[in-house]
């Protein structure tokens, strides 16, 4: 619907078709303002219009610091106990949601976020009202698939054929919103945002080994590690400093990547202690971010300036350093190659 004022596309709407949630839905809410009657929030699914906490509705506990329990800024899934369409009143309760139904309400609410990011940048740069747009395409999608997203998943898959063709079937015949610039511009931003990213596996332990030839015996047990991957999920095993190890995989499929790590993990143990050494799981195959990685780089850069500041390192045996596994952090990152 265009601004009444400036005759301009609006860009912003509600994620579904409903103006107002139902009574009982859970929703996600971000809260705006803290009273003495409760905590005033937005429906961040409904366009931000206003909803309201009251303080009740806040904890099944005793409240003794409102504070504590929420604060303004955070975002939270609520239940609907009242709607007044009319006057646009919503009464919320944070209390009667149980952890079921929030993380279902937070599953949801990051696919329509995904759907509400790729619909706005559409308009944006379409220069069409974001409303319309949903009209003609998101929220018939919701009908259809139940969601946008499986729609958009579908799309990407097959360049969006089947699903303009569902979508023009329905409405009898083209439709007009959807232009070629727009489907264009629909079906590019689908696949660059949802097309599936290898996801970062990882596991970090401690190896040593103090018998005799204790290095090979641990270059032993990494091979048998890196032995564990698959095709399509290669696992890799690095010195971070002694004792202290990581491996890991990329894989689309994050439950895969977290069997084939852990397999991994059996198999460098299994190795390591047949030559009497051992092998402790200090942090078990996660899918870490891109800070975790960061993280860890900043640890490996630090060790090594450490190193660099450590008299007679040059010195040094290398393998003793890399070798046993005395706990050294000041000697830095080594590399051991399998």
């Amino acid at each position: 619907m265009a601004s009444a004022v400036e005759g301009r596309p609006t860009k912003e709407c509600r994620m579904y078709e409903q103006r107002f949630p139902e009574v009982d839905d859970v929703v996600v809410v971000e809260v705006t303002k803290i009273a003495e009657m409760g905590a005033y929030v937005s429906l961040l699914e409904y366009n931000g219009i206003e909803g309201m906490i009251l303080l009740s509705e806040l904890s099944r506990r005793r409240i003794r610091s409102i504070n504590k329990l929420i604060k303004v800024g955070r975002q939270e899934p609520v239940m609907v106990l009242r709607v007044d369409k009319e006057k646009g009143y919503i009464d919320l309760s944070k209390r009667r949601v149980n952890q079921e139904d929030a993380e279902k309400c937070e599953e949801r609410f990051t696919r329509s976020k995904m759907v509400h990011s790729i619909m706005r940048h559409v308009a944006e740069i379409t220069d069409s009202d974001l409303e319309e747009l949903y009209k003609a395409f998101a929220w018939p999608l919701y009908r259809i698939y139940g969601h946008a997203f499986e729609a958009f998943k579908t799309m990407v898959v097959d360049d969006g054929a089947a699903v303009i063709s569902r979508l023009e079937n329905e409405h009898g015949g083209p439709i007009p919103a959807l232009t070629p610039e727009v489907k264009e511009a629909l079906l590019k931003n689908i696949k660059r945002r949802m097309t599936p990213q290898p996801l970062k596996i990882r596991a970090d332990v401690e190896l040593t080994c103090f018998q005799y030839d204790g290095i090979e015996h641990i270059r032993s047990a990494m091979r048998a590690a890196e032995a564990a991957g698959k095709d399509d999920c290669v696992v890799k095993m690095k010195l971070v400093a002694p004792p202290l190890y990581v491996l890991a995989t990329h894989t689309l499929d994050k439950q895969k990547g977290i069997d084939v790590l852990t397999h991994a993990c059996e198999n460098c143990q299994k190795s390591i202690e047949a030559s009497k050494g051992k092998l402790v799981v200090k942090e078990a195959a996660r899918a870490v971010s891109e800070r975790d990685d960061r993280l860890l780089a900043e640890r490996l850069e630090a060790l090594e300036n450490a190193n660099k500041e450590v008299d007679g390192d040059a010195d040094s045996d290398e393998e003793e350093e890399v070798g046993m596994g005395n706990i050294d952090v000041e000697s830095g990152p080594q590399h051991i190659e399998v």
